[in-house]
């Protein structure tokens, strides 16, 4: 069966056969494309965020499975979901066929170990979120584990890039970006690569809202761990809590970091109420703020 997502660019010049800027506009237009490809799923990926939300609401985890350029976009998407948003990193699983590389290796064949799912499927509960991304949409890997967790009561959130695929059958939210061919034929770490980034992107986002770790779009539950990161965090404590920033300084202290507690003290609680009211509001700082 041909896939879009492996054929070639229809009516194009090819990319190796034209100038280097033109090559690089004929980059730029596939990938925007890719991205256009995204506004389709739009209500998928609020399905998908839902689904999140809840497994962390839940005390489940987060699993998140692919193989190849996939498995690098989830990656990406999965080690900033702590010190974006706090969440712990516990509560994340990462699972790439053949491994993280710790190289530039990524042998192929792993792809296709669909025995592998077997030792994930161990870790897999009935209140994860287990999120599968495979471009072509039939990667054996992630049907397996697609299957795998489906078996384990979790919920399955699918995201390819070829419609009526065997992933997207197998999920309960069916994310389906319908990328058209590549540049260079077949290399999907290219468009199918990029809206499946964004796809990511989206929904992790989406989840930290419905947490209360998004407020006034900005992060307040992030982790300032670095001297930037600390820099943020007053800065988004004094904008919030109208404060000076030696306010913002002491009322982090007062809170051990932790940017919600910080903006609740910074405006005229005290450290137990803050957490108390945290608490009574599920995490969410507006509500709070009003109480």
């Amino acid at each position: 069966m041909s896939l879009p997502t492996t054929e070639k660019l229809p009516d194009a010049v090819a990319f190796d056969a034209v100038s280097a800027r033109d090559a690089a506009v004929l980059m730029v237009a596939s990938q925007s494309a890719a991205i256009a490809a995204v506004d389709a799923a739009a209500a998928s990926i609020v399905a998908g965020a839902e689904v999140m939300a809840n497994a962390i609401r839940e005390g489940g985890a987060l699993i998140y499975a692919a193989a190849g350029s996939s498995g690098l976009m989830a990656l990406a998407d999965a080690c900033e979901l702590p010190g974006t948003f706090g969440l712990s990193s516990a509560s994340i699983q990462i699972h790439m066929a053949g491994g993280i590389p710790t190289d530039a290796r990524m042998p192929g064949d792993t792809e296709d170990n669909s025995a592998a799912a077997g030792k994930i499927a161990q870790g897999i509960r009935a209140n994860d979120a287990v999120i599968v991304l495979s471009a072509s949409g039939s990667t054996p890997y992630a049907l397996a584990v697609a299957e795998a967790a489906k078996a384990q009561g979790a919920k399955v959130i699918g995201v390819a890039c070829n419609p009526n695929t065997p992933l997207l059958h197998l999920s309960d939210i069916a994310i389906c970006v319908e990328t058209p061919p590549e540049v260079i034929a077949g290399s999907t770490r290219l468009g199918a690569g990029t809206a499946q980034k964004v796809v990511l992107n989206a929904m992790s986002s989406l989840m930290a809202v419905q947490l209360g770790h998004v407020y006034q779009g900005m992060m307040v539950n992030l982790i300032a761990d670095n001297a930037k990161l600390k820099q943020r965090a007053e800065a988004i404590v004094m904008r919030i809590a109208e404060v000076g920033q030696e306010r913002a300084k002491s009322s982090l202290e007062a809170a051990q970091g932790n940017v919600k507690r910080a903006i609740l003290i910074a405006s005229g609680r005290s450290p137990s109420e803050a957490e108390t009211l945290l608490m009574t509001h599920a995490g969410h700082l507006g509500p709070s703020l009003k109480a």
